[in-house]
């Protein structure tokens, strides 16, 4: 949607570890961490980089993950992320060697917890960060065209500003073509 003109995203973190850690979080092992190496690689390149470089990260990520199964957790995916992102495979070594970026990693996740009730990815929030916030949209597949793209869009942020709107929810119609949810689902059929 960006390269479209329709949206200019800014680029926040959510760690569900972290929503999901049932201890005091004091208790909580950043080093045992998976998704650490990656959102503090986010954070890095954001504000090195910018957001442009930062959503082609997320972008990069998102693909050795869901589509290639790489272990989100280690280096070399990250770093392969980064190649992929055309940014320096270095912004790994230096996120996660830095205490600060998992410090912005939990203050944003709280944030946005606080601020706008997010309890999952991916959250989006429109008018620049400060307006109404939703999870999702949810699809099983890209959209086959921009144009169909730009319509779903116009679509979910229609129904996002109407205060009188809460949710929608449907079992999945498609399953998704990735790797990952293939994978996961015949672990599931053979268990």
């Amino acid at each position: 949607m960006a390269q479209l003109d329709v949206v200019q995203p800014s680029w926040g973190v959510f760690c569900l570890e972290v929503a999901n850690f049932p201890k005091p979080f004091d208790e909580f092992d950043v080093e045992r961490c998976q998704a650490a190496p990656a959102l503090r690689t986010l954070v890095a390149v954001r504000e090195g980089e910018g957001e442009v470089a930062a959503g082609a990260f997320y972008e990069a990520i998102g693909t050795r993950y869901f589509d290639a199964e790489q272990p989100l957790h280690e280096a070399a995916t990250v770093e392969g992320a980064l190649a992929d992102a055309g940014l320096d495979a270095a912004w790994c070594g230096r996120a996660t060697n830095d205490p600060a970026t998992w410090t912005t990693v939990v203050e944003e996740h709280r944030g946005l917890v606080a601020d706008a009730h997010s309890f999952g990815v991916p959250t989006i929030r429109l008018d620049g960060g400060t307006g109404p916030a939703i999870f999702g949209p949810v699809i099983s597949n890209a959209p086959d065209d921009d144009d169909e793209a730009v319509e779903l869009w116009r679509h979910v942020a229609w129904l996002v500003r109407n205060e009188n709107f809460s949710e929608l929810k449907r079992d999945r119609t498609i399953e998704p073509d990735l790797a990952y949810w293939r994978s996961a689902m015949a672990a599931r059929r053979s268990s």
